[in-house]
C-alpha cells in the first residue's frame, strides 16, 4: 500500500441547516473514548473469514500482521521486527518481535504458519484464501490438489518465518498488512470452533481488545495492555454504534453523541443538504475502489451476455452520480482509473440505442419475448436503496424493464449470494493492496473467493496467469488490460462508480489513519480537549 494518505475538503454544494458547532459539543471525556457507529453488525473478527470492510476495520483494530501502514502511509515492520528478502524476490525471511497475544501468550512464527495453512484449507471455506495464492502450493492446496506442508510458510523456530513465493510479488509486504495474513491463536482456535464471535474468547495480538459485543446493537474496544507498541496507542475504549439508519447516525453526531459518521463503516446520506460551517467539517477522500452490480450468470436470463451488457450499456453513471449528490467518477471499466489500464473505460456511459438493440438479440438468442421479474438485492442501508431505486427508474424508462428491490442485513445477504439467491446484487470492492491483480483476481474462478457470478473464462485465466510470470512493467499492465478488456465484453458484473468516502469528524478526533484503499486504522488515534 506504499501511498501517501490524501484527504481533502469537499468541495460539494451544501446548503440547508447547519452542523457548525456540534463537533465541539463538550470536551474530551476521561478516559479518552472514541465514538463511532457501524452500520452494520460485523459478521465475524476471525481474520481467516473475514471477508467485509466492517469486520475488516474491528479485525485491524484487535490483531496484526507482519506488517502494518504507519501514519505516513507506508509500510513499516510491526508483528515482524524485521525481514530480509532474496535476490530473486521469491524468498522472505520474518523475524517476529517479542509480543504477547491479548491472554498473554507469546506471539510466534508458529501462529503465522498456522493461521495462513488454516486460511487455506478448503474445510475453513474463506473466501479471502486466494489472497494466500502467491504463497508456493497454496492454490494447490486450497483446491484440494496439493498438502499443507508443500504450502511456502514455514516457522524454523519461535522467531523466524520463511515464506516461499510462487513468483516475484514487489507488493507482499503491502499483503502482509492484511487481515487474511493476521496470526491466529492456534489453541484458543481450535478450543472453540466459534472463537471469534465471544470477547471472552477473542484473543488477538492488537492495539484493542474487544471488551463488549451485543450483536446490532453496541462493540466496545479496550486498549490492549499486552500490545508490544502500547505507548503509541492513545485511546483507552472505542465504542461502536450499530445503527443502520444514517439519518439517525447524523442526528447522533449533530447532538455530539458520535465523534464520527460516515465512511467507512457507514455512509452521510447521498442527497442531504449540509450547511457545514466555516471551516468545513466534511472530508472527501478518493480511494481505489469499484461500486457495481453483480449478475447471477448460471440463471436466465442473465446467462445470456448480449442481455447482460443491455442492462449495463442504459445505465446513465452520471445521471444516478447527479442524482444522489455524490462527489464520485462514473465508472466504465472494473479497475479503478487510478491504477491506470485503462482511463478512459471500455463502454459508453448511458448508450441507450445499443442497450436496446443488444437486449433485443439478446432475448431472440434465449427464446424469449417477455423477460421474466427481475430483482435488485441490496443490504439494508439508506444510500444502497435510493441508488437501487434511480438504477430501477432508469432501467424503466430506457428499457421498458420491470424491476423489484428487495433488501436484507449484510450477513443474509452475503450469505444469500454466496449461494447464488439472487439476480442482480449490489457490491463494492475496495483494494487489498494497490495493484490491479487484487480486482481482476475476484473473478479467475467460478468458485472461487467472492466471484459469485458463476461466470469464468480461461483466457481470462491465463491473461492473469501470465501477468503473475511478466516482470516488466509494462507489459504485465498490457497483459491486465487485456483481461479487464474480457471481463467487459462478458459484463459478469456492471461498474457503476469509482469511490470515493465522504465522512463528518469531530476537531477533538485527531490520529485515524484512512489510507488511499480506503482501510481504516485506530492505532494512533486521538481525543483532543
Amino acid at each position: 500500500m506504499k501511498k501517501s494518505v490524501v484527504a481533502v475538503t469537499s468541495a460539494m454544494l451544501i446548503v440547508g441547516g447547519s452542523l457548525a458547532g456540534y463537533a465541539d459539543a463538550g470536551q474530551a471525556a476521561e478516559p479518552k473514548v472514541l465514538r463511532m457507529n457501524m452500520n452494520s453488525n460485523p459478521p465475524t473478527v476471525d481474520p481467516g473469514i473475514a471477508e467485509d470492510s466492517t469486520s475488516g476495520a474491528v479485525t485491524r483494530a484487535i490483531f496484526e500482521g507482519l506488517t502494518r501502514v504507519g501514519k505516513d502511509g507506508k509500510i513499516h515492520e510491526a508483528a515482524a521486527e524485521s525481514y530480509t528478502i532474496s535476490a530473486d524476490g521469491k524468498t522472505y525471511t520474518f523475524k517476529i518481535r517479542p509480543s504477547k497475544w491479548s491472554n498473554g501468550d507469546p506471539v510466534t512464527a508458529h501462529d503465522f504458519e498456522y493461521a495462513w495453512k488454516r486460511a487455506l484449507n478448503p474445510e475453513t471455506a474463506s473466501n479471502y484464501a486466494y489472497q494466500l495464492y502467491y504463497l508456493k502450493g497454496a492454490e494447490a492446496y486450497n483446491q484440494g490438489n496439493g498438502k499443507a506442508e508443500e504450502v511456502g510458510v514455514k516457522a524454523i523456530d519461535a522467531t523466524t518465518l520463511a515464506v516461499e513465493l510462487t513468483a516475484p510479488a514487489p507488493f507482499f509486504t503491502e499483503l502482509t498488512t492484511f487481515y487474511t495474513y493476521y496470526p491466529v491463536n492456534k489453541k484458543v482456535v481450535e478450543a472453540n470452533a466459534r472463537w471469534a464471535l465471544d470477547p471472552k474468547t477473542i484473543v488477538g495480538n492488537g492495539p484493542f481488545q474487544i471488551e463488549t459485543w451485543k450483536p446490532q446493537h453496541q462493540m466496545i474496544l479496550a486498549k490492549n495492555q499486552n500490545y508490544w507498541d502500547k505507548g503509541n496507542v492513545k485511546l483507552d475504549k472505542i465504542h461502536f454504534s450499530m445503527i443502520e439508519d444514517e439519518l439517525v447516525e447524523l442526528t447522533m453526531f449533530r447532538n455530539g453523541d458520535l465523534d464520527w459518521a460516515g465512511a467507512p463503516l457507514s455512509q452521510i446520506p447521498l442527497d442531504l443538504e449540509l450547511d457545514l460551517g466555516s471551516p468545513p467539517i466534511l472530508n472527501t477522500q478518493a480511494i481505489a475502489g469499484t461500486y457495481f452490480y453483480r449478475f447471477n450468470t448460471k440463471q436466465a436470463p442473465f446467462n445470456n451476455v448480449k442481455i447482460r451488457k443491455a442492462f449495463a450499456y442504459a445505465l446513465d453513471r452520471q445521471g444516478l452520480i447527479e442524482a444522489m449528490w455524490m462527489n464520485v467518477l462514473p465508472a466504465t471499466g472494473y479497475v479503478p482509473s487510478s491504477m491506470g489500464l485503462k482511463a478512459e473505460g471500455y463502454f459508453k456511459d448511458n448508450d441507450i440505442e445499443t442497450a436496446k438493440q443488444l437486449l433485443q438479440e439478446g432475448m431472440k438468442e434465449a427464446g424469449i419475448s417477455k423477460l421474466p421479474p427481475i430483482t435488485i438485492s441490496y443490504n439494508t442501508s439508506q444510500s444502497h436503496k435510493k441508488i437501487a431505486e434511480v438504477i430501477q427508474y432508469q432501467w424503466k424508462n430506457n428499457l421498458g424493464v420491470e424491476v423489484k428491490l428487495e433488501n436484507t442485513e449484510w450477513k443474509k445477504f452475503l450469505e444469500d449470494v454466496h449461494q447464488s439467491k439472487y439476480q442482480i446484487s449490489r457490491f463494492g470492492w475496495l483494494a487489498d493492496f494497490n495493484d490491479p491483480i487484487n480486482f481482476l483476481e475476484m473473478f479467475k474462478d467460478k468458485d472461487g473467493g467472492n466471484n459469485d457470478t458463476g461466470w469464468e473464462n480461461p483466457q481470462y485465466k491465463e491473461l492473469l496467469n501470465q501477468s503473475a510470470k511478466e516482470q516488466d512493467p509494462q507489459k504485465r499492465k498490457a497483459i491486465l488490460a487485456k483481461a479487464e478488456q474480457i471481463l467487459m465484453d462478458e459484463m459478469p458484473i456492471m461498474p457503476i462508480y469509482y469511490y470515493s468516502q465522504n465522512w463528518l469528524q469531530s476537531k477533538k478526533v485527531d490520529g485515524v489513519v484512512m489510507d488511499g484503499l480506503g482501510m481504516i486504522d485506530f492505532k494512533y488515534a486521538d481525543i483532543k480537549p
